[in-house]
């Protein structure tokens, strides 16, 4: 695919270029980049030269990754990257991507990352066809969370072993989301499960009524133990 650039109120998200290198090399320092993603650790310059002047090109070339380099639209200044991942079943019947990305340390708390997310969500969903929109990540990246919570990510559960990071398997956290999240329409129709709740219905009103209100309460309970925290 030929690379594409989006732009927001704040923000430029375009094609990353060799003269990226340097920011990229500096942000890539941070421990948290190193803790929570796949870049190489230690970070050299030498990977970052690769993944701007190389890895970059061809993962768009090759239709691998859409890799996005999130600038300020006044200075230039690298925020971070914001990219589809796992396309492999982008225009397959399933039409599915991944949503990735990383902020530089000295860039966070100001929005950046939410308002590139949804630059790249719109135009995944109405320019790339994708149906169905995923994010995940190694379960404790309560930062990553927050910014897929904000933008309208559902969380569907936790996956075991998902991730090989340093040489060990660590469960993830993984959220979706669909076009019909954002008032979108979706070539496939979805037809959602329903619960049973007709062939399990008690006899017994009293019972009836019994069941709902343990229901409501261990409902209650769980969205309140799974609430997360903005700080």
């Amino acid at each position: 695919m030929e690379p594409v650039t989006l732009t927001t109120e704040r923000l430029v998200l375009r094609p990353f270029r060799p003269s990226d290198t340097d920011a990229v090399f500096a942000a890539c320092q941070d421990p948290d980049i190193q803790r929570w993603t796949s870049v190489p650790s230690p970070y050299e310059r030498a990977h970052a030269a690769d993944f701007t002047g190389r890895i970059c090109p061809e993962n768009w070339r090759d239709d691998v990754t859409y890799d996005f380099a999130v600038v300020t639209k006044g200075d230039g200044a690298l925020v971070g990257a914001m990219g589809l991942v796992r396309l492999a079943h982008l225009r397959s019947p399933e039409h599915q991507a991944e949503l990735g990305y990383w902020t530089a340390r000295e860039q966070r708390r100001r929005g950046y990352t939410g308002e590139a997310a949804r630059a790249v969500i719109e135009w995944a969903f109405t320019r790339l066809g994708v149906e169905r929109l995923e994010w995940c990540s190694e379960a404790g990246n309560e930062g990553s969370r927050a910014v897929a919570l904000g933008v309208g990510f559902r969380m569907e559960g936790t996956d075991r072993a998902r991730i090989v990071h340093q040489g060990t398997r660590r469960d993830a956290w993984r959220g979706a989301l669909l076009p019909s999240d954002w008032g979108l329409p979706s070539t496939t129709p979805y037809l959602p499960a329903k619960a049973a709740v007709a062939a399990n219905a008690p006899q017994d009103p009293s019972e009836a009524s019994g069941r709902a209100d343990r229901a409501g309460r261990a409902d209650r309970t769980d969205r309140a133990s799974t609430a997360p925290s903005v700080a």
